[in-house]
């Protein structure tokens, strides 16, 4: 009774100071996002000019992270929508729509009256009623100067079928938050999580919202137990049971003034509505095996088949008080409720380097004895070394290490003997390390778009997109590949800093200092599962 009482107490506490936390965050954020509504205001107006519905076939979108790619229930196309750009100088938000024809390979911008804001960071999610819908809550809108922010708490809903955006207003919601995550329950959606970022002062949420889709109202969950901490950018998914699982996230708190500590999480929690109680749900921590990924932030989420997660890349931060430096990650994890099990996923050898492989052994063992006698060695990673020339003139040198043939990839179904793996190999195109790309899966494909990934003090946005057979596991397709012209960089370098600081200078120091004429040359480092990006 004593631990129990003090569980509660210490559970009471926190949510107390979670409410002063979140009160003092409001105040002192409301002047700051007056000023964005003003900006906010100011495109709404430019998007209110749009009348009428325009479909363009047009090139791939530009480079983006943090938007939502989403998966039609009835059409075979995905759907983009949001997402942010930052070149340097200047953060873009989108509020664009696009979508990807899987069979003919296209895409598609389509302008629709009154749409959501511009934003990023937000969830969208698909369900297949009236023809059907996609649902978007939250997310954030930035400055120019990335500086400021505003968090969203609307509700709008994409009518698919009749290609048409409508705000559905219902009191009692979450609060504006951005890096939250929200599934398609039954006929509900469920909401966990985020943060609320102001200039000076953040909060991340644990809280829980259904909103439910027939009588478009809002309910705030108590589920019973201990659930996960505070948190944003986790996992959520549904089992084939109906239960909620909650994996990893990212979270940070003051530790002295103007230093912040983050947290990667890497627990796991089950949220499980209890039988024939109307609105009851209840909190249980979850303990996987098999092998599971390593912490990271900025992994990104989606249903596999059989009703598993899949979890791709990510970025592992070694923070110290001054600096923050990153790993990239390329890799994939699946997990399987029903088994309470992790799985890595690797890629199968392509046919013709197993044969190629097979005659190879055939005749060695034809040679001498020695040879006979001997363990074929085993095969070293695989370096791919691509050269790519940016717009400004940066040579970006990209090294990408490829692992050895591993065991099979995909978590084995139950009637599958995991004693009869093929052997696994090296597949030559694969989707380099990043965070915060987008994910959606279509007739047992995988595909990846965009995200970034980070090379010295320069950020890398991407907009290319692959594409992966989760049965076969036999290799990604890149569907399309990274546009170097995409790429600008505008951060005054130091010498620029200091130059606008002087007026009189010598004409070739000022030359110098620009960078006129010269070009800045690069090496990002791809690991086989963490890439380490070096901008030499």
């Amino acid at each position: 009774m004593g631990k129990k009482g003090k569980k509660q107490k210490k559970a009471c506490g926190a949510e107390k100071t979670a409410a002063k936390m979140e009160k003092k965050v409001s105040k002192r954020s409301r002047k700051e996002e007056e000023d964005l509504e003003a900006l906010i205001a100011h495109f709404q107006t430019l998007d209110a000019k749009k009348t009428q519905i325009v479909e363009t076939l047009c090139p791939p979108p530009s480079p983006r992270l943090n938007a939502s790619l989403s998966a039609h229930p009835e059409k075979d196309e995905l759907i983009l929508f949001g997402g942010e750009y930052f070149n340097g100088k200047k953060t873009f938000l989108y509020n664009e729509l696009y979508t990807y024809n899987i069979r003919k390979g296209t895409w598609t911008k389509i302008e629709i009256p009154n749409p959501p804001p511009r934003r990023c960071a937000h969830q969208a999610v698909v369900v297949p009623q009236g023809g059907g819908q996609l649902w978007v809550f939250g997310g954030e809108f930035a400055s120019p100067d990335g500086e400021q922010f505003y968090h969203y708490k609307d509700l709008w809903v994409l009518h698919l079928a009749t290609k048409s955006w409508e705000q559905v207003r219902s009191a009692g919601g979450p609060s504006g938050r951005s890096g939250h995550r929200m599934v398609a329950w039954k006929r509900q959606l469920i909401l966990f999580g985020g943060f609320h970022e102001s200039t000076r002062d953040y909060i991340y949420y644990n809280d829980v919202y259904t909103f439910n889709l027939d009588t478009f109202t809002w309910t705030k969950l108590s589920p019973s137990g201990m659930g996960p901490t505070p948190r944003s950018g986790c996992q959520i998914s549904v089992t084939a049971q109906g239960s909620i699982i909650i994996y990893g996230g990212y979270s940070k708190q003051r530790v002295k003034k103007d230093v912040d500590k983050g947290t990667l999480h890497s627990d796991m929690f089950l949220l499980k509505s209890e039988d024939g109680r109307e609105g009851k749900w209840a909190w249980t921590r979850m303990h996987p095996s098999g092998a599971k990924p390593t912490p990271r932030s900025g992994f990104s989420v989606a249903m596999a088949p059989n009703h598993q997660t899949l979890l791709f890349g990510g970025v592992c931060d070694e923070e110290e008080e001054e600096t923050l430096e990153g790993d990239f990650l390329n890799d994939l994890y699946f997990y399987d409720a029903a088994r309470n099990r992790w799985f890595a996923g690797q890629l199968k050898e392509p046919k013709t380097e197993k044969r190629k492989r097979r005659r190879g052994r055939k005749g060695e063992l034809r040679g001498s004895d020695e040879q006979a006698g001997e363990e074929p060695s085993p095969q070293e990673p695989l370096e791919v070394v691509r050269k790519v020339t940016t717009e400004d003139g940066t040579v970006i040198t990209i090294k990408q290490v490829l692992p050895a043939p591993g065991v099979a990839g995909r978590p084995p179904s139950k009637d599958e003997d995991n004693d009869g793996a093929e052997e696994a190999g090296a597949s030559l195109v694969a989707p380099c390390p990043r965070s915060s790309a987008m994910l959606a899966v279509k007739h047992g494909l995988l595909y990846v778009y965009g995200g970034m990934f980070e090379a010295g003090d320069r950020q890398f946005t991407l907009s290319d997109l692959y594409c992966l057979d989760l049965q076969k596991m036999d290799g990604w397709k890149a569907l399309v590949e990274m546009d170097p012209d995409t790429q600008e960089w505008l951060e005054e370098t130091d010498t620029e800093e200091e130059g606008d600081e002087v007026e009189d200078g010598d004409d070739e120091e000022e030359e110098e200092d620009t960078g006129e004429g010269s070009s800045e040359e690069g090496t990002v480092l791809m690991g086989p599962r963490a890439g380490e990006a070096v901008l030499a």
